[in-house]
């Protein structure tokens, strides 16, 4: 790459864990290309971040900004004040690190940095994930440098000449999959061959899958499966509580999943959010998947994503508002169709992207190059 040491990036953005993993990732593949570079995260103070990017091996700073609130607009006059004190706080940090290069994955922490950059005249790359762009994205889209993307059709928000199609950045320990199954019921402590189902609500827990799984708690624990149940950490307690009282040994409940890799591989039926990130997981996992779109969710993106795999006989989709009606029917359904399974896994299998990672840190070497 003939580059100079000590190269410097800033990659900023977080909130859920759907922003977090792909910066990691791109950081991770990054470091392969130019061991030398010098990474610093700019997260939001308070959320996941925070938490996983020092685990993960890289230092992060904090900016006290928050997102909008739709529900109670008056509650943005908060927002306002710290965005502005976010924009100071972004000034010191760009001007003390001398980044090369930003990177911004989306969230509302990404917004500081990257305006703070731009006004530095500091190339910017911009990841977006989704099929519908978010309003950090596309508010700083045109001075962006390069802006690299999942979906086709991204046009209609961004300068056609900046997009590059790579695909969301994923963990590649998913990749391997297959080789850690026995390590994975060691894990997960699953004994006697039952087929595994692994509940997904994203790093902050979904609210209605929850409220039906434990609706129906006794028919879950009648099902003769074992439910993988990753709760969320705000609800965790509740359900801990009830799975221990139903006395339900079928279920383990965690309030994250560390160990991704390895509730992949064991799972036979997955059910789970559709952000993109997830969705660009699920299609390199190869399994089969209900995916129940949430609602809470700018322009009803995840449905979209949802519907996009459906249409290719890749997912099976039940409407967050039909959960109770239809969820664990669904399951139980997909539990004794082996032949709709295997379709499901081939056929989300053909959309996966793999080196996106890569891609992204390849287009980020060419802006320090500049």
């Amino acid at each position: 790459m003939n580059l100079q040491k000590n190269k410097r990036v800033i990659i900023s953005g977080g909130g859920t864990g759907g922003h977090i993993f792909p910066a990691i990732a791109i950081a991770n593949a990054l470091k392969k290309l130019v061991p030398d570079v010098e990474i610093l995260f700019v997260g939001a103070l308070g959320r996941f971040e925070m938490d996983l990017v020092p685990r993960a091996g890289y230092n992060i700073v904090g900016l006290p900004v928050a997102g909008i609130n739709r529900k109670n607009p008056f509650k943005n006059i908060s927002v306002l004040f710290r965005f502005i004190k976010s924009l100071k706080i972004a000034g010191r940090i760009i001007r003390d690190f001398r980044p090369d290069v930003v990177v911004g994955v989306g969230g509302y922490a990404s917004g500081p940095v990257i305006k703070k950059a731009l006004s530095e005249n500091i190339p910017v790359l911009i990841q977006e994930q989704n099929s519908y762009a978010g309003i950090t994205n596309r508010l700083f889209a045109k001075k962006a440098s390069v802006i690299c993307v999942a979906y086709d059709g991204m046009e209609k928000y961004f300068p056609a000449s900046r997009i590059i199609k790579t695909g969301n950045p994923l963990r590649q320990s998913i990749s391997n999959i297959e080789e850690l199954k026995e390590e994975a019921l060691r894990y997960f402590n699953v004994k006697g061959g039952a087929p595994v189902v692994l509940v997904l609500g994203g790093s902050l827990g979904a609210g209605s899958i929850n409220k039906c799984l434990a609706g129906n708690i006794e028919k879950i624990r009648d099902s003769g499966l074992f439910w993988i149940w990753q709760t969320g950490r705000n609800y965790f307690e509740d359900i801990n509580a009830l799975v221990s009282v139903t006395q339900s040994g079928n279920i383990s409940v965690y309030p994250f999943i560390e160990r991704m890799d390895l509730a992949y591989s064991i799972a036979d039926i997955i059910i789970s959010r559709a952000g993109a990130g997830t969705i660009s997981e699920l299609c390199l996992a190869g399994k089969p998947v209900i995916l129940i779109p949430s609602p809470n969710v700018a322009e009803d993106h995840q449905t979209k994503n949802a519907l996009a795999l459906a249409g290719k006989e890749a997912a099976v989709v039940v409407n967050d508002s039909e959960v109770n009606q239809k969820l664990i029917e669904e399951v139980l359904s997909l539990a004794g169709d082996a032949e709709k399974r295997n379709r499901l896994s081939e056929n989300i299998r053909k959309l996966a992207i793999a080196d996106a990672d890569r891609r992204i840190a390849e287009e980020i070497v060419k802006l320090m190059n500049r």
